[in-house]
This record gives structure tokens, sequence and C-alpha cells, in this order.
């Protein structure tokens, strides 16, 4: 697969091309603690391009120009059908299937740019900075919840339920629809648990949603 090409793969052998991927900032209450912030009024979304995704099994190099890179696990949602507006009541018919990622942070750029007000493009949307699994079809995965879990060389960093996010998948999907619009093959990263912490080069980071997807990802 080409990086320049990239596709979602399905378990059931469908593919689709990678669009916007949409991601959630402060979607669990401990998480934004640990950040030293509240949960927002209003969803924090900042976007990462397809050159951001790679499949489970990648080797994902770690950038020269950061020196604190996070891992973040989270529930992915992926877009099936277009839709510039769309309600909660019927938000799940936009969506093809569900998988798990990491969004990928370079956290010391990120504090800096926060810091100056600055905008997050450079600390999370990087070449690399958005691993995902193979992503589970709705009708097998159904909506949830499911528990997300994320462990650095066989330790369990990250371990939490979709239960806890503070906006659900189909209030994420009509707030980013009704904004932005969706188009089949977007994603929505749907915010990340408590637990962050770095990864170096030559760890490998393991990713899960309950039993149905798994990612593997070595850094170098």
């Amino acid at each position: 697969m080409s990086n320049a090409d990239p596709h979602w793969h399905f378990t059931n052998g469908a593919t689709l091309r990678v669009g916007t991927l949409y991601c959630i900032g402060r979607n669990y209450a401990e998480h934004a603690k640990e950040m030293n912030a509240e949960v927002p009024a209003d969803p924090i979304v900042f976007l990462k391009p397809p050159t951001a995704y790679r499949k489970s099994g990648s080797v994902v190099s770690l950038p020269s120009w950061t020196k604190n890179v996070h891992h973040e696990v989270e529930c992915v949602v992926v877009v099936g059908a277009d839709a510039d507006q769309v309600s909660e009541e019927h938000a799940w018919d936009l969506v093809a299937g569900i998988a798990v990622g990491l969004d990928l942070t370079a956290r010391d750029i990120q504090t800096e740019a926060k810091r100056l007000g600055s905008p997050w493009a450079v600390a999370k949307a990087w070449s690399g900075s958005a691993p995902v699994s193979n992503v589970v079809p709705l009708e097998t995965a159904g909506h949830g919840p499911w528990q997300l879990q994320c462990s650095v060389n066989g330790s369990v960093t990250q371990n939490d339920t979709t239960n806890n996010m503070e906006r659900s998948v189909p209030q994420l999907i009509r707030f980013i629809a009704n904004v932005f619009g969706l188009r089949a093959g977007d994603a929505i990263f749907t915010g990340t648990p408590a637990g962050v912490g770095p990864v170096s080069a030559g760890d490998v980071v393991q990713c899960s949603l309950s039993s149905i997807a798994e990612l593997t990802v070595r850094f170098a």
C-alpha cells in the first residue's frame, strides 16, 4: 500500500480510500484532567490528512524535530456515505465501520503551540501520526460501548470504556457533518482516555477495541 494513496481495509475484504481524519480533543474527563484542562463546552476538533494514516503492522518513524511523542488510543469511526447535515437519530446511517487507532502527538510541540496560542497541526498531523487497525463493518461491530486498551511493550497504559466519552458517536457525527460536511472515507477519532504517555524508537504498541479490532505498531 502506498502511503500516497492510502485505503481503509475492512475485515470483510472491502476497501475505501482514506479521507479527512477528524479528531476530538478532551472527550474523556479523566484525560482532560491529566492534561490540566477542562472538558470543553463544544467539541474541540482538529484535522489530520490522509498521509497521517498507517495500517496495523507498520513501522512508524518518529520525527527528528520532536523529543516527546505520546500514544493516545482511540475508537475510530469510518464514514461510508456523504452528508452535509445529519441528525443524531440518523447518524449511525453514515457509519461504514469501527476501528481502533492511535492519535500520535508530539507533546513538546503541542505544549509550545498552546503556550503561543498557535494551531496544533505540526504536533498532531505529521506523516504517520494516525495508525489504525483494519475496519470492522458496523453490522459486526454494533454500536458499542467498547473497551479501549493500549499497551507499550506489553505493559497496559490505557484501559477504559467508550461509555465514558463525554459526547457519543452520534453527537460527534452530527456536529462534524453539520460544520464541515462528511464524505465517504472520512473518519472520526473519538478522543482518548487517561493514561497517555511517551513512546520511543524500538517500542511496540498494541491497541484493542474490545475483542473486535487490534492494532500493532513498532516505532523507529
